[in-house]
């Protein structure tokens, strides 16, 4: 028997389809996972959800994070420091994590990202101590209910060998290598509205080989996965690159067969004008995550510059560890204002920046039956309420970024409601956060 839910009396739509339509009072139905018809005045032959006084909008899409972070907010020594220092920082902390606290850690930041309209997630996991798994995370989601793409990190070369982390968390590029077809094959469902998906992510320059780099874009086209790392993410960034490599990251990772439309590289503070037209014209993908580069002093990345020359950018939270907070819709206000800051105040607009958190964030993940509600799409919606005090007074209440809330009040992940009324259905979030902050503590002592 089909599975059916209608949204009833939306106050507005925001469909983010291809005329990028508005609708007044109108309904949607989802059946099997699926957006199967949006008009007025829908018959209702089953469940329903009544979203007056409500703006509804796709699912958020979240294209870089690391879940394992959320157990390392805020720490001392860290907080105000720039990204090498901050890593030498968290490495060590790191290194005591074992499988409870990676699937804990990726439990509470899941469901983070759900309470702020998130449907989509990418994770980005590169270290894997004390018997750690990528599918402890892939659990964690499952549990959850969100639609995951995750991704098998790595890092190979250690402190001896010139890299940044301590060699007790690097790996064997073999045994990478080996662990990613791994995980490919156990997980990776490459059919349209898949729910799991698998990429492949050594680190970054600064903590793999060329070899490891090159190799891994070579597995993830036979395997048909797609491909991500961080680039060119502040000045030290840059720095390492000329002084490793002779070369800009953009060169670099062009060199190494890391551009195209199955690659997506989180951060790009500092492309060039030549590297963002080497990734517009390769259809190469951009994880902007505002916050995080705030937080730790990396500057503005030329989001405006990238989206006028045809780069493919979504939002990402990045780690709880750089940034604190995994609220998608704190990244897309913020990243509306940095692009003001930088440019002026006409440079993106409230309804840009939610475009980019969702339609925007899934095609960069290559998911472009997500991010839009339009008939035929995934059933991957969130319902926000308007007509509390955060809107009061509001003459455009659709411009959610500029007066709206902060958490959704409900969220649907393939017709399934993950969020009622503000709280996470699928989990006992309260326990879970107890026990998180056990292992916290657990952690500093």
């Amino acid at each position: 028997m089909a599975r059916e839910l209608v949204i009833k009396n939306a106050q507005s739509i925001l469909t983010m389809n291809d005329a990028r339509q508005e609708l007044a009072g109108a309904d949607i139905r989802l059946r099997d996972g699926v957006i199967a018809e949006i008009g007025h005045g829908l018959r209702v032959g089953g469940e329903s959800v009544d979203a007056r006084g409500c703006v509804v909008t796709p699912g958020l899409v979240n294209t870089h994070h690391h879940l394992f972070q959320t157990l390392t907010r805020a720490v001392p020594g860290g907080q105000d420091a720039m990204l090498f220092g901050w890593l030498k920082t968290l490495y060590p902390i790191w290194s005591l994590f074992g499988p409870e606290e990676m699937r804990t850690s990726a439990l509470v930041g899941l469901a983070e990202l759900a309470l702020s309209g998130c449907s989509l997630s990418s994770d980005h996991l590169y270290l894997y101590p004390n018997g750690a798994r990528l599918d402890d995370t892939i659990d964690a989601a499952q549990e959850i209910g969100l639609r995951f793409h995750a991704t098998r990190g790595a890092m190979s070369i250690g402190e001896s060998a010139g890299g940044l982390p301590p060699d007790a968390l690097v790996e064997n590029e073999a045994a990478i290598l080996n662990d990613c077809i791994r995980v490919i094959d156990r997980h990776h469902d490459a059919s349209e509205g898949a729910m799991l998906r698998i990429g492949v992510a050594p680190c970054s320059p600064f903590s793999v080989s060329r070899e490891l780099m090159r190799d891994a874009a070579v597995l993830a086209r036979d395997k048909g996965v797609m491909l991500h790392t961080h680039l060119a993410e502040n000045e030290e960034d840059i720095a390492y690159s000329m002084a490793q490599f002779g070369c800009r990251p953009g060169q670099y990772a062009q060199e190494l067969g890391w551009t195209g439309d199955d690659v997506w590289h989180a951060h790009c503070v500092k492309l060039d004008s030549a590297e963002i037209d080497l990734f517009a014209r390769s259809m190469t993908g951009v994880a902007h995550c505002p916050c995080s580069n705030c937080r730790l002093g990396s500057g503005i990345a030329p989001v405006r510059a990238m989206r006028d020359s045809g780069v493919k950018v979504g939002l990402g939270v990045d780690g709880s560890a750089s940034n604190d907070s995994g609220n998608l819709v704190v990244e897309a206000r913020l990243a509306m204002l940095l692009q003001r800051v930088a440019g002026g105040a006409d440079k993106m607009s409230a309804r840009e920046a939610l475009e980019i958190a969702t339609r925007g964030g899934a095609d960069v993940l290559g998911r472009r039956d997500c991010g839009r509600i339009e008939i035929g799409k995934r059933a991957d919606i969130a319902i926000w309420d308007v007509s509390g005090v955060s809107s009061a007074g509001s003459w455009d209440p659709s411009a959610i970024l500029l007066a709206g809330p902060m958490q959704v009040r409900d969220l649907f992940v393939e017709g399934k409601q993950i969020v009622r009324d503000g709280h996470i259905t699928t989990i006992d979030l309260p326990r879970v956060i107890e026990h998180q902050n056990r292992l916290a503590t657990a952690l500093m002592s």
